[in-house]
């Protein structure tokens, strides 16, 4: 019997009207009460999961392994956590005009998220790029993302995100980065069973991620927060988002040539540089806003969508590109970078 596949012409992400779904269901039924207090508890201790999941998944030799293509890992890290969030404070000037000052923070919240590690290998094979390298890119954006993207908030966001302070901190570390290195200590002993059990793991990936995006849009409900929203104000915020992958395509993929990557290692760059990964910045926004995540994680859920159109589009053509750069060194030792299988969802 032969499995049920997505249909190819349809350029939504399936997971994508799951999460629509889970926000549907928040909206009609949101939990309130013990109800939300058990979701809020299941969602803390998936939230943890997931991370520990991560840590187990991550190769630390390989990762190390990694390191010797750093000028292409420097760059995608500068893009993720420098010039995003730089484009992000710069669109505080279209508040009021275009955004609420609500989904103003979700946009920058979203600038300070680090990368997809999933999609950017995806997208890097397809278009013939340097696969190794984005990879290890991925995984080096994912884990510094744990410390710098909290801290970041914190020092960007101030107040506007529900308060942020050294307690919120403390939690981050507590929720994401604890379990994260429980999973790397212990990779050892249970590396093996994650490998064979990735495709079940992963539907604990994204059912642990659906679960976070239900008690946050619940909390939202119950707090009133929609009521701020309009059609209008979501339209913009789709075309800031829009003009913001945009510039972020284009600087990836330019700069990286004034910089002087060959072909293989720009499509690295510019898959991996230009995305932002929903599944590390829902859990860090239901413990960075509480009450406040629903709004938050807004824009980043609806970028997210953008970008696996829009890359799926680009990988495509660059596949059919006949431009061939040399291989630089640093390129050749990537390529030869023993790489392991675990992804996460991005």
């Amino acid at each position: 019997m032969k499995r049920l596949r997505w249909p190819s012409w349809i350029p939504v992400d399936p997971y994508i009207l799951l999460l629509l779904g889970t926000v549907g269901l928040a909206a009609l039924l949101p939990a309130r009460g013990t109800a939300a207090d058990v979701a809020s508890g299941a969602s803390t201790a998936a939230i943890a999961f997931l991370f520990f999941l991560y840590g187990a998944r991550l190769s630390t030799r390989e990762a190390l392994e990694g390191l010797k293509h750093w000028r292409l890992h420097v760059t995608v890290l500068a893009c993720t956590f420098v010039v995003f969030p730089l484009l992000g404070l710069a669109a505080r000037g279209l508040v009021p005009a275009l955004l609420t000052q609500p989904l103003y923070t979700g946009l920058l919240f979203l600038t300070l998220v680090p990368s997809t590690i999933q999609s950017s290998i995806a997208f890097t094979s397809i278009a013939r790029g340097n696969v190794p390298a984005a990879i290890c890119a991925g995984s080096f954006s994912s884990l510094a993302g744990i410390v710098v993207t909290p801290l970041l908030a914190a020092a960007l966001l101030g107040n506007s995100g529900g308060g942020f302070s050294a307690d919120s901190l403390v939690r981050i570390v507590l929720q994401l980065l604890v379990p994260f290195l429980a999973g790397q200590v212990l990779r050892r002993w249970i590396g093996g069973f994650v490998l064979r059990h990735k495709k079940v793991l992963g539907l604990v990936d994204r059912g642990s991620i659906l679960l976070v995006v239900y008690t946050a849009f619940s909390e939202g409900m119950v707090q009133g927060i929609w009521h701020q929203v309009s059609a209008v104000r979501l339209a913009g915020l789709l075309v800031v988002e829009a003009v913001l992958l945009a510039v972020m395509l284009a600087l990836t993929w330019y700069g990286g040539k004034a910089l002087g990557f060959g072909r293989e290692d720009r499509i690295a760059i510019q898959f991996a540089g230009s995305k932002k990964s929903l599944a590390s910045g829902l859990p860090m926004a239901s413990v960075l806003f509480g009450a406040h995540a629903s709004l938050a994680v807004l824009p980043l859920m609806l970028f997210h969508q953008m970008q696996l159109m829009v890359c799926a589009v680009i990988a495509k053509r660059r596949a059919r590109d006949p431009e061939r750069s040399a291989v630089t060194p640093e390129s050749a030792a990537g390529t030869r970078t023993a790489v392991g299988t675990g992804t996460r969802s991005g």
